[in-house]
């Protein structure tokens, strides 16, 4: 059966085939202003995928043209980001190393008649652009001589000039249809200081302008943009026309959109800045180090991706097709142990007092490799308060009084008593159990309910962060009349709790999360001590509807 491709895939394929390319170059273009997040991961796996596909290679390019928002830590964390989804860029360039380039070819442009230098302000060019019904005016500067705009231009980048005094502008057309090629706007006045080239420049191209010209300078075979560059994609082919530069070409793919999600880095950056959240990284962004953190794997993102697609239309994708992807990994790769969040004590009456049984389970049993564990038995336990009830509705199948249930990995257990406090709230569960029910020993007989379980003695205390979505409404694109995003924000979208652990969760090496048996998966966290063990919810085990 023929392979069904993508559309951008046929592009690539039609290209190679016709011999127009013999080989693809694509390139992931960043700006460091932020982190990158789960979006910016389905644009890393298209671009780096393309290229692999079609033998090609990929360049990793920061758009670092505006140094009052960016930072190297922000280019550290990106080149972080993109190694651990597995992918590795061809060269590592910035928009910064074209910046002479970019000016020169500027100079073109106004030799050429194609560019000035014009004294307005924002608000006046704002105003003079016009709207869609309506043509713009042409800037009382537009007409200036070739001679006086190289002058002007140049002291621009001497510094002769303060911020938002001039700037440089491409003469096209004040009445296009298309807002953007009313003479956009091509250099702008910052005197900041750049992270990598200092205060060599206080004039920094746009990105319309930079964009494309950085393209064609690393002869960018297939520019993948998302959909809302489709309006730029004009402007984009006629600096290339106009330069008479390497024609690189732009193609758009709908961006990616989920439920109970923001994308903006504006409003992450709030998010962090607010201390609505703990950072970047905290486990309830939608960053790639957000979900890293959160026991995402680099493998359910790329799967994620595939399975979203590449579309031409925006839609919005729902949350569980990602948490889907992400338990498709980890129930293939997790060690499995118990662990109790709600404890209530349970004590076998007939089971000997200075006695303890050890266990053997198997650590995976998707994965028969992964080897086994020891779980302590003993005559004093920990349950979920959840698994019992003193009067259960119907179909209720774990503990109850009178009631058996199988203890996970080992016996079977009749509850004999309850003991409660002055308050009327129960402390101890009494219960006996059947030694003939061992898993493996006598006559093997079946009860309807299983539930885990810690030895008292041998339990690990541990700090357990259960995180939940940290937004509360399904569409945060549509907010309600009169509503800002954070309205929306889930009071419960962070819940800590103490948890008793089976020893052996203490000395799992995998480095990926684990499953907390009918709980969901979880992930010792970055700030996780021996002394004192963090665990962050990842994912529960069904999906959140």
């Amino acid at each position: 059966m023929e392979e069904q491709l993508n559309f951008l895939e046929e592009i690539v394929s039609n290209d190679i085939k016709s011999g127009k390319y013999k080989s693809i170059l694509t390139r992931f273009p960043p700006e460091p202003n932020g982190y990158l997040h789960i979006g910016h991961a389905k644009s890393i796996c298209l671009n780096f995928g393309l290229a692999k596909k079609f033998g090609g290679a990929t360049n990793l390019r920061f758009d670092d043209t505006n140094p009052v928002k960016e930072d190297t830590e922000y280019v550290d964390s990106i080149k972080n980001d993109v190694k651990w989804l597995g992918f590795n860029w061809a060269n590592e360039y910035y928009a910064s190393d074209y910046f002479e380039q970019l000016y020169n070819w500027a100079c073109d442009l106004i030799r050429n008649g194609l560019a000035y230098v014009d004294d307005q302000t924002q608000e006046q060019i704002r105003l003079n652009r016009g709207t869609v019904n309506r043509a713009g005016i042409d800037s009382p500067y537009r007409d200036r001589s070739v001679e006086e705009n190289l002058t002007l231009f140049q002291e621009m980048r001497d510094g002769k000039y303060p911020d938002g005094s001039k700037v440089l502008r491409a003469k096209i057309d004040m009445s296009h249809p298309n807002m953007l090629m009313r003479d956009p706007i091509l250099y702008r006045i910052i005197h900041a200081h750049h992270h990598r080239t200092g205060d060599d420049w206080c004039i920094y191209p746009m990105y319309d302008y930079a964009h494309g010209q950085s393209d064609s300078i690393e002869k960018i075979t297939h520019s993948i943009c998302t959909l809302e560059f489709d309006v730029h994609r004009p402007l984009y082919d006629w600096f290339i026309d106009k330069l008479q530069i390497f024609p690189s070409k732009q193609y758009e793919f709908a961006r990616l959109n989920l439920t109970y999600t923001v994308m903006s880095k504006r409003k992450l950056l709030q998010l962090v800045n607010d201390k609505i959240v703990s950072g970047w990284d905290d486990p309830r962004m939608p960053t790639i180090c957000g979900l890293r953190r959160r026991g995402y794997t680099p493998e359910s993102l790329r799967y994620f991706a595939e399975k979203v697609g590449v579309a031409k239309r925006d839609n919005i994708i729902d949350l569980s097709l990602l948490e889907w992807c992400l338990r498709e990994d980890l129930n293939k790769r997790s060690n499995r142990y118990m662990v109790v969040m709600d404890p209530i004590k349970l004590t076998i009456s007939n089971y000997p007092e200075d006695q303890k049984e050890v266990f053997t389970p198997n650590l995976n049993p998707e994965d028969l490799d992964a080897g086994k564990r020891d779980v302590i038995f003993s005559r004093q336990l920990f349950i979920e308060r959840a698994d019992f009830m003193e009067e259960p509705p119907k179909k209720f199948f774990r503990l109850k009084p009178g009631g058996e249930v199988r203890l996970k990995y080992s016996y079977i257990i009749k509850c004999e008593e309850v003991i409660k406090d002055e308050n009327g709230n129960i402390t101890e569960i009494i219960c006996t159990y059947d030694p003939e029910s061992k898993p493996g020993v006598g006559e093997w007989r079946s009860v309807k309910g299983t539930i885990h379980w810690v030895s008292v003695s041998h339990a690990k205390e541990i700090d357990v962060n259960l995180y939940d979505r940290l937004f509360d409404k399904e569409d945060m694109d549509d907010l309600e009349e009169g509503k800002v995003y954070t309205d929306y924000i889930n009071q419960n979208s962070l819940v800590r709790v103490k948890a008793y652990a089976e020893e052996a969760l203490l000395d799992d090496r995998s480095q990926i999360a684990v499953q907390f048996e009918r709980n969901g998966y979880f992930i010792k966290d970055i700030e996780s001590t021996p002394e004192k063990p963090v665990y962050n919810k990842t994912v529960g085990l069904k999906s959140k509807q």
